[in-house]
């Protein structure tokens, strides 16, 4: 293979002396043009401690793709907190900024025409942005997770963000004072990187090292150990070894794969925020991969991983305990994986992990004959609520059935404020609409609902549904992703207070006591409020996102919203 393949034709001959005038002007010299350019991409920002290491990263990606004979190029791209915007309007851009992080990344990989491509990524949304793009562009690539967080330490017991979210609502009933709130959030971030329990940053990584688009053990070395440098510099060589075999991303990339990622997501108890955007990269691809899969492996993948946030440990905890390889190891050889699906290293993934270690006495991965569940952690329900499909997460709680009146919120704000007030109550359907893909625009995630319900003590007796997200820190009896949402007409929006909804897992159902021809009539009178984002990305994003039961991606050939003009 030429490993110029791409960018000779941007400083290559007498019409490209321009080009090469500018680049050497920026210290490339002649030797360094006459190598294959390796983009490295990552999305530094000050903005949240999950990708504040990346400028320390990609200066290693680059010390070893100049080590291998290559000439890397840094580029940066933008990210937004999902902890630190959750439960306000900024929220909306969460999901957004996939798709603009992917196109930022394509864009800049086709217009200086890499040869490579190496991205770092740590938080929910670059992570699968990050894939995105490489799937787009498919030249060589090797994604690098950042790392996560160290979990804090708060009575004497490990605590995330997810503790301090849940202590909101404790303190709103009364359980916590307010130097009790303000001790637990001082304790529960003690440093940088990505949150520390399998929340959506962690399970993107983990779906990716299984899926065999990172190397297996690169993700789960913590963002903080003095190893990650030595990690980012393998991956700049990899990138270099990548490009010499040409593995692209369509190669790693198939039904296989994905659905041993899905097998992953299930067995540790992943993030909700996993199916969509499996289904967004299985788009990209254009692999036959839809939300039934993930009910289909969920149910009978066994939940063998013992982590936040319906568990006990963190991310560092699995790392220590074998990471994920020990995890590949353990589902390769219940049979649950396709050990020949290939991965960037050039390796089948049973070869990858086929020597994973484990350290004695750990009890983050169980033994599949001893498992937490013997189903996994998701769940694909429908009915008459939800006809393309909802999300329900499994692991953290016992609950397979809940049937209660409804409680409708338009917008998660609404429904803050009634938890807060107290004005939830046992038995009750949380019902939370208006904050679907298009309805949102963003569909945002819910943690600061659900943790509060949580910290409240009402997690064990209340259910809630919506259009809307979860985070990965969410636990409960909680069944997001309803599609259709209310602003494409979707049945959530004939619910009204009162009215009595059952969801029912067993079944893999979730319905409202109601006639068909009545919720048609009433989903056809909901409006949604009007959207104050008549131009920019968001308004484009409403006019133009597809449903969450297919990954929530932007489709030019869709029509806008319900909302009035």
């Amino acid at each position: 293979m030429d490993l110029k393949h791409r960018s000779r034709s941007l400083v290559e001959g007498p019409a490209r002396a321009g080009a090469r005038a500018q680049l050497k002007g920026m210290g490339y010299d002649a030797e360094a043009l006459a190598k294959p350019f390796v983009g490295v991409a990552h999305c530094w920002t000050e903005t949240m401690p999950c990708n504040f290491t990346h400028r320390m990263l990609a200066s290693s990606i680059k010390d070893g793709v100049r080590a291998a004979g290559g000439t890397p190029m840094e580029i940066n791209t933008i990210a937004i907190s999902d902890g630190i915007t959750m439960g306000t309007p900024g929220m909306r851009t969460s999901l957004v900024s996939r798709e603009v992080i992917a196109d930022s990344i394509e864009l800049v990989a086709r217009g200086h025409c890499f040869d490579a491509l190496v991205a770092v990524a740590s938080c929910d949304k670059t992570i699968p942005a990050a894939v995105m793009a490489m799937a787009r562009v498919d030249v060589p690539s090797v994604l690098l997770y950042g790392g996560s967080i160290r979990p804090g330490c708060w009575r004497d017991r490990d605590v995330t963000v997810q503790e301090v979210f849940e202590g909101i609502g404790a303190h709103s009933a009364g359980r916590l004072t307010d130097a009790e709130l303000l001790e637990l959030e001082e304790a529960a971030s003690p440093g940088i990187g990505a949150c520390g329990g399998q929340f959506t940053a962690n399970t993107m990584a983990m779906v990716f090292e299984v899926m065999g688009i990172s190397p297996l053990g690169s993700a789960m070395v913590p963002a903080q150990d003095e190893r990650k440098a030595g990690v980012a510099e393998s991956a700049g060589r990899l990138a270099m070894d990548v490009l010499t075999t040409d593995v692209r991303p369509h190669d790693v990339i198939t039904r296989a794969s994905i659905r041993n990622a899905m097998v992953a997501v299930a067995a540790s108890g992943g993030s909700t925020n996993a199916v969509l955007h499996l289904l967004a990269i299985a788009a990209e691809m254009g692999v036959d991969v839809t939300i039934d899969d993930m009910d289909e492996i969920s149910a009978k993948t066994p939940l063998i991983c013992d982590l936040k946030p319906g568990g006990r440990f963190v991310a560092t905890d699995l790392y220590a305990a074998g990471g994920v390889p020990l995890l590949v190891r353990r589902l390769l050889e219940g049979g649950l994986l396709d050990p020949d699906a290939p991965t960037v290293t050039g390796a089948t993934l049973g070869e990858a992990a086929s020597d994973a270690p484990e350290a004695p006495g750990q009890e983050v991965v169980l033994p599949l004959d001893r498992p937490l569940k013997p189903t996994g952690g998701l769940a694909i329900l429908r009915g008459n609520l939800a006809p393309d499909g909802s999300v329900v997460k499994l692991s953290g709680h016992e609950r397979l059935w809940h049937r209660g009146p409804a409680r409708v919120f338009e917008g998660e704000e609404a429904a803050m404020a009634a938890v807060l007030a107290g004005h939830v109550r046992a038995g009750d359907v949380v019902v939370i609409r208006g904050e679907g893909p298009a309805g949102g625009p963003g569909m945002r995630e819910m943690l600061a609902v659900t943790g509060a319900l949580q910290g409240a003590g009402l997690g064990p007796e209340v259910a809630l549904i919506t259009d809307g997200r979860f985070s990965g820190a969410t636990r409960g009896f909680m069944a997001g992703h309803v599609a259709p949402e209310a602003a494409r007409g979707g049945p959530i929006a004939a619910v009204e207070d009162g009215d009595v909804v059952t969801i029912d897992v067993t079944a893999r159902r979730i319905d409202v006591d109601l006639p068909a021809d009545e919720i048609a009539a009433r989903a056809t009178r909901w409006r949604a409020g009007p959207n104050p984002h008549r131009t920019g990305v968001l308004a484009k994003y409403e006019a133009q996102v597809g449903s969450a039961s297919t990954g929530a991606t932007t489709n030019p050939a869709l029509p806008g919203g319900q909302r009035p003009s």
